[in-house]
């Protein structure tokens, strides 16, 4: 097993965990994710409903990034009014792991509201 994931000889940028950032780095890209993950598939303004405080051209524009990348699907049925959903790509779904682990890691050290230990 590595040592670290970001040698100091090699600029962060360069690495596995540079290139993983890259793809979910943002305020809103694991929020997305998360809820695909909760939810299979989901509409647009499901999605926006859902995150709450993100406005419809970040959001659009997220999820455009997040299918560039293959992480996501958008599917577009075509019917009147046009319908559009998104969902996990395979490459999207090997990253719950990941997700899951950060989950844990949140809970397992996040400090209580009403106690702080310094």
């Amino acid at each position: 097993m590595r040592e670290t994931c970001v040698p100091t000889s090699v600029k962060q940028q360069d690495t596995g965990f540079g290139y993983t950032l890259s793809l979910i780095g943002g305020k809103y890209k694991m929020i997305i994710l998360y809820w695909l993950i909760e939810n299979k598939v989901m509409r647009f303004n499901e999605l926006q409903r859902s995150i709450g405080n993100i406005s419809f051209k970040t959001l659009s524009t997220m999820l455009k990034e997040l299918e560039n990348d293959g992480l996501i699907i958008r599917e577009e049925f075509p019917q009147i009014p046009p319908k559009v959903e998104y969902s996990l790509s395979e490459r999207g779904r090997s990253l719950i792991p990941v997700l899951n682990t950060m989950c844990v890691w949140g809970e397992e050290n996040s400090m209580p509201t009403n106690s702080v230990d310094l």
